[in-house]
Order: C-alpha cells, then sequence, then structure tokens
C-alpha cells in the first residue's frame, strides 16, 4: 500500500510498504478514506519535535471504513464508517475512566510516565504508525474509533479526528466563559478551531495574532479583531483595545515553531539559543522545513498580552526539552496556566451533535482536496504557507 514515511530530517517520501494486520484480538484494520496534513506533522520533519523512528509512517487524522476486527472488539463491525481520535487510549486505567485519553497508563510502550501515545509521531508516543496510508491498524479499536453518523460526511468527520477538538479543548482549558476576551495567537487550523470554540461558549471578544493574510482574513470572516504582528506589536495592541487592562484568556495555538516579528533583531540570540535546544537536528532546503524562529514567542505574547490573572492555554507542540517557558512574568503577574495534549475522544460526541445542528460548519477551514499520491507537493506548499493553503484532506 501507499503511505507516507518519514526518512529523516527533512526528508519524507510516499513509499509502498506492506499492508497492517491484526496483531491483537483488540485491533481493527481501517481502510483510510481521508486523512489530512497537521502542522504536528512539520514539527517532525522541520526537526522541532526530534525523536522521530524512522520508517514511521506520518499523519494522526483519519476517517475511514473497517476491513477487518479483531476477536474482542465486540462494539463495531466490518463496514462500519469510524472517524480515528488522534490520541491513543486503553479506556479502562483511571486516567481514560476520567476522560484524560492522553495521558493513558497503558497504551504507551514505553511506560506509564511517558506521555501521550498518538498515531505517526515519535519514539516517546509509541511509536505507532500514522494514517497518512491506505489502510491501517487500530489498537484497541473498541475506544479509538467512534462511529460517523450517516448524515456527517468524511469532510465533516475528518475535522473531528484532530483539530476541531483540539480547538475546542483549548477554549475550555482557556476558561473561555460569556462575555470573556480572548486572544489566539497562531490562525491556522487549530487557531481557527479556537476561534469558533470561543464563540460557541460566547465570548465577548476575540483578538486573532498572525502575520499570514489569508488566514488573518478567515480569523476575521469568523468574527476576530485580527493583528498582525509583522505591522504591530500585539501585546501594546491589545492592551489599547481593551483601556490597558489586557484580556481574560489567551490560547496558543502555535508551539514551537512559532515566528518572531521580522523587525526582532533585539532577540535573536535569544531564539537562536532556543532553536539550538528545541531541534539539534535540522535539515532545511532552501525555504522548506524552516524551524519558527522565534519558539518561545507564542508563549511570550501571550503572557504580555493577558490581564492580571488571566488565563493561558497551551495547546501549540512542545516537545519534551524544550525548556524557555518564561515562567518569571506569568509568576509576578498571578496568571493560570493549563495546557496539555487534547483528549480527542472525549469531545467527539458533543462535537458531532454541534455539527449536525448546523451550529459549526467544520469544513471551512479545508482548503485543498489533494490525493495521496500528490501529497509530496501538498506539503510542501502547506509548510511553506502557500496563500490558500490552509487545511488539506488527503483521500486515498
Amino acid at each position: 500500500m501507499k503511505a507516507v514515511i518519514f526518512h529523516a530530517v527533512g526528508d519524507i517520501r510516499l513509499d509502498e510498504v506492506a499492508e497492517p494486520e491484526i496483531q491483537q484480538p483488540t485491533d481493527a484494520i481501517v481502510r483510510i478514506t481521508t486523512s489530512a496534513i497537521c502542522g504536528t506533522d512539520l514539527h517532525f520533519i522541520r526537526g522541532t519535535v526530534p525523536g522521530m523512528k524512522q520508517g514511521t509512517i506520518l499523519g494522526h487524522e483519519g476517517v475511514g471504513v473497517i476491513e477487518a476486527l479483531g476477536d474482542d472488539v465486540r462494539n463495531f463491525s466490518v463496514g462500519d464508517r469510524v472517524v480515528i481520535p488522534s490520541t491513543i487510549a486503553c479506556g479502562y486505567c483511571s486516567y481514560c475512566r476520567s476522560g484524560y485519553y492522553a495521558q493513558c497508563d497503558n497504551m504507551n510502550p514505553n511506560g506509564n510516565q511517558a506521555g501521550t501515545s498518538f498515531y505517526g509521531g515519535p519514539e516517546l508516543t509509541g511509536p505507532f504508525d500514522g494514517l497518512q496510508a491506505e489502510k491501517a491498524r487500530i489498537p484497541m479499536a473498541a475506544v479509538n474509533l467512534f462511529k460517523v453518523p450517516d448524515d456527517i460526511t468524511d469532510d465533516e468527520a475528518i475535522m473531528l479526528s484532530d483539530i476541531f477538538p483540539t480547538g475546542y479543548f483549548g477554549a475550555e482549558l482557556a476558561d473561555v466563559k460569556p462575555g470573556h476576551s480572548v486572544a489566539i495567537f497562531g490562525c491556522g487550523p487549530v487557531g481557527q478551531f479556537a476561534i469558533a470554540s470561543a464563540k460557541l461558549m460566547d465570548a465577548g471578544r476575540i483578538f486573532a495574532v498572525d502575520t499570514v493574510l489569508d488566514r488573518l482574513e478567515m480569523a476575521r470572516k469568523q468574527g476576530a479583531e485580527v493583528i498582525d504582528f509583522n505591522k504591530e506589536d500585539p501585546i501594546e495592541t491589545i492592551r489599547q483595545l481593551t483601556g490597558g487592562i489586557g484580556v481574560d484568556c489567551a490560547i496558543d495555538a502555535v508551539g514551537v515553531d512559532a515566528e518572531c516579528p521580522h523587525h526582532a533583531h533585539e532577540k535573536s540570540e535569544q531564539f537562536e539559543k532556543e532553536q539550538e535546544m528545541v531541534a539539534p537536528e535540522q535539515n532545511p532546503q532552501g525555504d522548506l522545513w524552516q524551524p519558527g524562529s522565534g519558539p518561545s514567542q507564542a508563549q511570550r505574547w501571550a503572557i504580555g498580552a493577558l490581564a492580571k490573572a488571566g488565563t493561558l492555554a497551551i495547546i501549540g507542540v512542545y516537545p519534551p526539552n524544550d525548556m524557555s517557558f518564561p515562567i518569571g512574568q506569568a509568576m509576578n503577574r498571578n496568571l493560570t496556566i493549563r495546557m496539555g495534549n487534547c483528549n480527542h475522544r472525549k469531545y467527539i460526541p458533543n462535537l458531532i451533535k454541534l455539527v449536525q445542528s448546523g451550529a459549526i460548519d467544520p469544513t471551512k477551514i479545508i482548503s485543498q482536496h489533494e490525493s495521496i499520491t500528490s501529497v509530496l507537493d501538498a506539503y510542501k506548499a502547506f509548510d511553506t504557507r502557500q496563500p490558500g493553503w490552509m487545511k488539506v484532506a488527503l483521500t486515498t
């Protein structure tokens, strides 16, 4: 079968590999009909989240049809159409039973302190082969699949695999309440869903910070007040627009590949040290696979833009070796900081209901549909933030 394979930092290929097989009685084999490219995948290729194993299939978003089931999968049938939550859980440990599927005690083969398991990630997450392939093996399938209702399309369902739950999770972590002011740093796909989720939670004002024009325009169409960080200072602008107070809530939807403004020469040495720390191996090729120029930039802006005693949610991805968080400023302003990987399965049932009700159309985020045979060109366009490339759905 065809699959997107990680070979090395800066080196991914569309290869022919063996089809997956049932390994445990709790497994399922899913024929993938739609997958997607995510910014998290770019972290691995850029080297800003290190530790990838050569030969791992990339991708953690998937919708498909069950082709085979282990004997202990009792709640699905061959032929069921399913969405695959990005994080992998056992369903029975104390964390899973409390809804913390991303901190499952049992699924990470590196041990119960190793953290989140998900498809297509570094060795520390498993590794588990990912979903940018024609077929995938799903462990503990009774928990790690969710049946897609007939009135939900593949395009709607693929947004429920990761980025819509993650954006909603971010707004929930930020403790968005009716009337609150919210600043969202990063207007990529997850940031767009964070904006949409803050609206669903009746936020009073939403500020959206980025510099990619089409992303800012999409945020504006959602009703956000947009700020281009290459044209104005986000902290100064947000304080000016909030009477000098700052926002109640901030969401970092960027992560380690944040960019600093073109004119920010005074912090270039600081950011260079951070970049060397988080990405000891890099392999940029012209404009391709360039690590972000300011790894802690989104955090710094978010902390500065918050009102005293405000709440910061971090849903952008940072690697375990990142030690650059500006803790002193946050501590001395009595900020609450909440962060982590999304517990996708917890949110999918409610988000399906929101889509069915017409409260939100998640497909508006999808900008391209590409065949898996064109995946490498799609990766390059997405990595370099080509105009109009917001979210790529891949068909097999």
